[in-house]
This record gives structure tokens, C-alpha cells and sequence, in this order.
């Protein structure tokens, strides 16, 4: 296999999204191998304090704080960056010199799904990204291809100017990103520049939730649990207040997704297993 590096990015989400995180670390770790090189970007909080939140991690992750945004997106962006547009590039790349693979903190694999392998090996490198149940591209919804893609995974080649690819979308689609969905919509469409990139379907990694028309099952190869990070959901389901369907759902899974990246289940006590406790 190539040389692959994995980032995350983390800010200052629910105590379920650490728990993510931790999980999908030690996931990245036991589908790609121990000597994989591995890093989680900071943002809005003190790198030590989401140190601290993750819990126990392979001594090879580096932690680093996130900085600004993007050079390339300033004059794009709402001085509040409204619903953390933005943060999941910057930096636009940590491993610049080989495959890079981002995970979403929520994005938990333990095995590594085939539209992956193919990325890393393919002589002419492209890029990758998710596949999704809806089309959630925002603002440059029309000028995409009609598939539903998700940001929760994206995978660049050795030495793909990402930078450069924004400021051509940009140059002929000029557009404020107010939201998530603009900031998915952008890198859907500059992924596909030139030649389209790699999707990972939603058999292999689901869009996890407990909310039509997401997926409640686990996918083959990973789960993507979209609304985890929130520390409160502001709406109902059912007359059900949303973040408690969240956390029975999450709570559900929990056995498998540690038995599936070869962690022991945590104590009764609440407290998360060591290393020591690795089964893999």
C-alpha cells in the first residue's frame, strides 16, 4: 500500500463525539496498520483539553491546533464562520506528500472499504470522497453531478493543490459559504475537477442516524454517525426531543463499534478501557 496519512478535526462537540473520535482512531489504526501515520487538528478549544476529552489514543497521533482558515476561502466566508464552515480545512493538508484520508471525528471505520484501496493504488492519483443518502450540496447543488456526496470522508493524492482547485470553483461560481452544505458543495465539485473522484458508497460506510432517510445500520466497512457532535439537537421527532433519539441510537451500536475496532467495552463505572485493553 501507499504511503497514507490520516487527519480528524475536532472541536468542542458533545462528550459522544470524543468517544467517536477515539473509536475511530483506534478503527483507522486496526484497518491500516500500526506504523500508519495519524493526527487530529484542534479547533475552538485547547489541543490538551481534547486530549484530555478523547481519551486514550495510539501514541502516534500528533495533535495540532487548526489556525486560520484557508487563504484561498477568505474572501468567501462570514466573519462569524457560521456553523463551522471551514474548520475541517485548515489546514488544507497535513500530509502533503502522500495520500492524505480526513475522517470526520464521527466517522468510524474497521476496515477499509474497496473505493479506498483503489485510490491509494491507482497510478494516476484522483481524489475521493463519500457517498450520501440526500443531496446535500447547498449552494452549488446545480452545478454538481446529481449523486448525493458527504465530506465525512475525503482523500487527496500526493501533492494535489487543493488550494488551487477552490480558486478555480470559486473563480467561476463566486459564492459566499454560509453553511455546511456550501462548504460540501465546494469540495464536491473541486474534487471532481479534471477527473472525477473515487466515492465510497453508502453500503460500505452508512450515513448513521436514527432519522429518515439515514441509515440505522452499520455499514460493511464503517459508519458515519451525522448529528453526534451535537451537544443539543433544537427540534423534536415524534414529540421526542431529537438528541435523545441520538444518544439511544449511538448507545445501541456502542457494543459492536468497540468489539468492531478491537477495544474492550467500557468499565460500568462509565470509564473508558486503556490500551491495555486492546484485543487486537
Amino acid at each position: 500500500m501507499n504511503p497514507l496519512g490520516l487527519r480528524w478535526t475536532i472541536g468542542d462537540v458533545s462528550s459522544r463525539g470524543f468517544e467517536a473520535l477515539r473509536l475511530s482512531i483506534w478503527g483507522a489504526q486496526a484497518a491500516f496498520g500500526g506504523e500508519i501515520r495519524m493526527a487530529v487538528v484542534v479547533n475552538s478549544l485547547d489541543v490538551e483539553e481534547a486530549k484530555s476529552r478523547t481519551g486514550d489514543v495510539p501514541s502516534q497521533v500528533e495533535w495540532l491546533p487548526a489556525g486560520g482558515p484557508p487563504d484561498v476561502l477568505t474572501d468567501f466566508l462570514d466573519k462569524d464562520m457560521a456553523e463551522g464552515v471551514a474548520w475541517k480545512l485548515a489546514p488544507l493538508r497535513v500530509f502533503p506528500d502522500i495520500h492524505e484520508l480526513s475522517l470526520d471525528n464521527d466517522c468510524i471505520l474497521w476496515s477499509i472499504p474497496p473505493a479506498i484501496s483503489a485510490w491509494i493504488e491507482e497510478e494516476e492519483p484522483r481524489c475521493l470522497i463519500a457517498a450520501d443518502v440526500k443531496l446535500a450540496l447547498g449552494a452549488f447543488t446545480q452545478f454538481t453531478r446529481p449523486e448525493p456526496r458527504n465530506t465525512g470522508i475525503r482523500g487527496l493524492p500526493p501533492h494535489h493543490d487543493l488550494a488551487a482547485a477552490f480558486a478555480r470553483v470559486l473563480a467561476e461560481h463566486p459564492t459566499k459559504l454560509r453553511s455546511e452544505l456550501d462548504e460540501q458543495g465546494l469540495q464536491a465539485l473541486a474534487f471532481d475537477l479534471d477527473r472525477r473522484a473515487h466515492v465510497v458508497p453508502t453500503e460500505d460506510v452508512s450515513i448513521c442516524s436514527p432519522f429518515w432517510p439515514h441509515q440505522q445500520n452499520l455499514g460493511r466497512h464503517g459508519a458515519h454517525f451525522v448529528g453526534l457532535n451535537a451537544h443539543r439537537l433544537p427540534w423534536s421527532h415524534y414529540d421526542r426531543p431529537a438528541s435523545e433519539w441520538v444518544a439511544e441510537h449511538w448507545d445501541a451500536h456502542r457494543p459492536e463499534l468497540y468489539r468492531r475496532v478491537g477495544l474492550g467495552f467500557p468499565a460500568a463505572n462509565g470509564s473508558l478501557p486503556s490500551a491495555n485493553d486492546l484485543r487486537i
